[in-house]
């Protein structure tokens, strides 16, 4: 069996294709590379040859990417784009740079933001970059090193993982809203107010009726009222007094300490699944990589 050396164009030739194709011309690839014009048209024709495929039709002056070359230019961009990304994120991390951490936008807003201060205080040499998303980020082939998952550890075969906090559910409102409909007495009142609801497009999330039933009640009027796909906007919407929400312990405990936030009922729904601090299994982490996961477990 031929090794990669062999059946893989060089990465030379890989990085002048894609500017030539990115900039639709081996002129201005060449200026970009620093390479002259016709050092740029030898590496393109090396590489057609060793492929066996056109990848540029060629016209007085102009050049253009066949289909065969789009397709190929669109995967080593892509290719390119990610090992760049990875050895800028290692470079920076050996010299004591950034650090990443990926999350859900509900994470980052009201867990790691009042946090954020302390984190400052505590790693004051530490670059930390919260990068959020309405999906979980496949953050090995983005190249980073930590981020936080709700699931079970078997959800994530390839990462490690630590616990942050238990899944634990249960309804609150704004104070405004209680001052002007009052606090429902039972599970069954409840189903009778405004809910606000969550469509959460991406992530797997426990709704309404799901948290009914794990206090005892199918109720079918639960299903009427306000739906929201950002977690972000309906907090913000029961603080506005709009209505009752589902509340996740680990995200509106400061809400809830400072009265933004009321609890509406005893009944506090366990799921028994967590959310996690992953990392890749197939790398280390950075000392300071390290340090940001001890401090996130540290918070809980």
């Amino acid at each position: 069996m031929r090794s990669l050396r062999h059946l893989l164009p060089s990465a030379g030739s890989l990085i002048v294709f894609e500017a030539a194709g990115r900039l639709s011309s081996f002129t201005a690839a060449g200026r970009e590379l620093g390479m002259t014009q016709a050092a740029v048209s030898y590496a393109v024709r090396g590489l057609e040859e060793q492929l066996g495929a056109t990848l540029f039709q060629r016209r007085h002056r102009q050049v253009s990417l066949t289909e065969a070359g789009e397709r190929f230019h669109a995967d080593v961009s892509l290719g390119l784009s990610h090992i760049r990304k990875s050895a800028e994120d290692l470079r920076l991390q050996a010299t004591g740079g950034h650090v990443t951490l990926a999350a859900s936008t509900a994470f980052g807003s009201f867990w790691m933001m009042p946090r954020l201060q302390r984190f400052r205080d505590e790693l004051p040499g530490i670059d930390l970059r919260i990068q959020t998303g309405d999906r979980d980020l496949d953050i090995i082939a983005e190249g980073i090193p930590l981020a936080v998952r709700g699931g079970v550890p078997r959800d994530w075969p390839d990462y490690h993982s630590l616990a942050l906090s238990d899944e634990e559910i249960f309804p609150v409102a704004g104070p405004s809203y209680l001052t002007k409909f009052g606090r429902p007495e039972t599970v069954e009142q409840l189903a009778t107010h405004r809910l606000i609801h969550l469509e959460e497009p991406y992530r797997e999330a426990p709704n309404w009726d799901e948290w009914f039933q794990s206090a005892g009640a199918s109720l079918r009027n639960a299903e009427r009222g306000l739906r929201i796909n950002d977690y972000a906007i309906v907090i913000q919407a029961v603080m506005e007094g709009q209505g009752i929400a589902l509340g996740w312990r680990h995200l509106v405990e400061r809400l809830l300490s400072t009265g933004l936030l009321v609890p509406v009922t005893d009944h506090i729904m366990k799921t028994g699944t967590a959310f996690y601090v992953i990392w890749p299994k197939n790398r280390e982490l950075s000392d300071n990589a390290r340090k940001v996961r001890d401090w996130l477990l540290a918070q809980a």
